[in-house]
C-alpha cells in the first residue's frame, strides 16, 4: 500500500531520534508513527488551550 502522504524532512539531533526509537519500540510502533504521535498530542492540547485551529 503506497502513502499519499507528502514526505516531511525533519533535522533533529541523534540522541532525539535514538530516544523516539527507543519510545516507538516499547510502544510498537514505527519512529515515523510515534513522532506523528506526539504532533497529534501536541496539537490537541494547543486547541484544548487556544480553541480549534482552522485549516483550508
Amino acid at each position: 500500500m503506497t502513502s499519499q502522504l507528502p514526505p516531511f524532512s525533519l533535522r533533529i539531533s541523534e540522541e532525539l531520534m535514538d530516544k523516539i526509537r527507543f519510545i516507538a519500540q516499547k510502544n510498537l510502533r514505527s519512529a515515523n508513527k510515534e513522532i506523528e504521535f506526539a504532533l497529534i498530542k501536541y496539537v490537541v492540547g494547543y486547541e484544548k488551550d487556544n480553541g480549534e485551529i482552522k485549516v483550508e
